[in-house]
């Protein structure tokens, strides 16, 4: 059972974006620190209030590094790998941490310029000495669009979603990222546009998977206490969960079930929520197929339901679920890890500051992160507007 951590209510106080696309006359370090003078800004402190330090791939010792070239010795940090999840997961531990008393002001950041220096890896990592390695790595398969592709397959198979389905996705993607002079891309974009591309990893086209780009964020949580003298609207959190199942795709139990029916369950159970109270919906959508994954492990729709749900323009501007509202990794910007800028849009549309993307009354939305090969990791936080 999920953790009811509801004795301590949790707030993000500010929230901001790296430069984005791409990004050459900055470094990784440099690009958070700026982001994160402008979230703590926004909740009214400064760098000598932070005393909690969250972040990912930001070096060997991610948070030491990242702490020096903020200047914070904190009491309280982390650097766990959970891909482009890790950033939801980082929001549950500060949650759990400021609950405890451990921590009262909890930065997370992370940065990429993945675009700039080229340096996305292309094919699967050296046989890594486990038993399950042994019948993937040896034949070549790409990283990590791959194991993704695999998942694309199986579902399209088992459940009968089409081509046209996982086309619906980017196109929704695009609609959004035309409203949002950030997006890497903003051209009109067709379903017809999505199934001519290039096949790149049957049956995934070129696209039907995100964008490689530069960029990243800056979240700032905190207590009850600490958000009062924030400058902009507090965003409560009100639940969050997480989980994970397997590294190597050999050994995912179900390529068509993501560890975010586990995540979503405990997320949705300790904010007091079901997904019909959902307004705004952020998934991580590094491959169209998998959005329609996530929907249905979150409960948005049954089992196999998932491609009929999005025929129907329900994540399109002015649909039933607003979703991937600032373009998503498709169309507005994947910087190795996406999770951060899902919480980042999230709080933005709750505080009603999207403007020719704003999802008219929003009051609770989700941001749903997930990594590794095939879905290995997910985590899934609800917000709130009080």
């Amino acid at each position: 059972m999920p953790h009811a951590l509801t004795t301590s209510p949790v707030y993000i106080a500010g929230v901001a974006e790296t430069a984005l696309g791409k990004v050459l006359d900055q470094s990784e370090f440099s690009m958070v620190a700026l982001a994160a003078r402008e979230a703590l800004a926004e909740a009214g402190l400064g760098l000598r209030d932070v005393d909690a330090l969250f972040t990912n791939y930001m070096g060997e010792e991610g948070s030491v590094q990242l702490g020096e070239y903020l200047g914070l010795a904190p009491r309280y940090a982390e650097s766990s790998d959970m891909g482009g999840a890790s950033f939801e997961f980082f929001v549950h531990h500060a949650m759990a941490a400021i609950a405890a008393g451990r921590c009262e002001v909890a930065l997370i950041g992370y940065a990429s310029r993945q675009r700039s220096r080229r340096n996305r890896k292309k094919a699967a990592p050296a046989l890594d000495g486990s038993l399950s390695a042994q019948f993937e790595t040896p034949y070549g398969i790409h990283f990590p669009i791959g194991h993704y592709a695999l998942s694309a397959a199986r579902y399209m198979h088992q459940y009968g979603a089409t081509l046209e389905h996982l086309a619906e996705v980017a196109v929704a993607a695009r609609q959004w990222a035309a409203l949002n002079p950030k997006a890497w891309v903003r051209d009109p974009l067709s379903i017809a546009d999505v199934m001519s591309s290039p096949m790149l990893c049957d049956p995934l086209r070129k696209l039907d998977c995100c964008l490689i780009t530069d960029g990243g964020g800056v979240v700032v949580v905190t207590s009850k206490e600490r958000a009062r003298d924030a400058a902009k609207r507090p965003i409560r959190v009100l639940g969050a969960g997480e989980s994970h199942v397997q590294w190597h795709v050999a050994q995912c139990p179900d390529l068509t079930v993501t560890p975010g029916r586990a995540s979503g369950r405990d997320a949705f159970a300790m904010a007091g929520v079901k997904p019909s109270d959902i307004d705004v919906f952020e998934p991580y959508d590094n491959f169209t197929h998998a959005v329609l994954l996530y929907l249905e492990d979150l409960g948005f729709c049954g089992k196999g339901e998932a491609g009929a749900f999005v025929a129907e323009g329900r994540l399109r501007p002015g649909g039933s679920l607003p979703s991937m509202t600032s373009g998503g990794g498709l169309s507005y910007c994947h910087p190795g890890a996406l999770g951060i800028l899902l919480i980042v849009e999230a709080v933005r549309q709750l505080r009603g500051e999207a403007l020719d993307r704003q999802v008219p009354d929003a009051e609770i939305a989700v941001a749903h992160g997930t990594g590794g090969l095939a879905f290995s990791t997910a985590s899934t936080v609800v917000l709130a507007r009080d």
